[in-house]
């Protein structure tokens, strides 16, 4: 592990979910349909039994993968954070750029990050930048289109 899985108590919860879905609900759906396929007889031709097993292995790959993460997920809470006065994991940042385009983002993990809702990652070049930044605080980003200004409007820990 070389870089610590940060994660709010959502983003978690999220994550168990999603296990708990898989294997609970999807898997044993799936292992059935394979089952029945492959009473079918001929496997080579039946799709059902090759869509089937392609899936369970997708399902199998993915459960892994949460069982992982969540075993190793560091959880940082809103309350826990030192100074709510400036930016850290899990807050909730509204900052105006050099084209004057208010944006409200959350600073949350890799695996909870969701750019279309405001959510990303910690390790973003934005959220990078923003951290550690107090209201009323200038900072300049390099992106792909240029340099861009940011000012820090509010912080606030939901």
């Amino acid at each position: 592990m070389d870089k610590p899985i940060y994660i709010t108590p959502e983003g978690l919860e999220a994550l168990r979910n999603e296990l708990d879905h898989l294997w609970k609900k999807e898997r044993p759906e799936t292992v059935a349909v394979v089952s029945w396929a492959a009473g079918n007889g001929d496997r080579s031709e039946n799709g059902d039994y090759i869509y089937g097993k392609k899936r369970l292995r997708e399902i199998d790959r993915r459960v892994r993968y949460l069982r992982k993460r969540i075993e190793d997920a560091v959880v940082v809470r809103s309350e826990d954070q030192p100074d709510h006065s400036r930016v850290f994991f899990g807050a909730e940042v509204t900052y105006v750029n050099a084209r004057d385009e208010e944006k409200t983002i959350r600073i949350v993990g890799e695996d909870e990050a969701e750019s279309l809702n405001g959510k990303i990652s910690w390790v973003s070049p934005v959220a990078r930048g923003l951290m550690k930044c107090q209201v009323g605080d200038v900072i300049t980003l390099k992106t792909p289109a240029g340099e861009d200004e940011l000012e820090v409007l509010a912080i606030r820990y939901p």
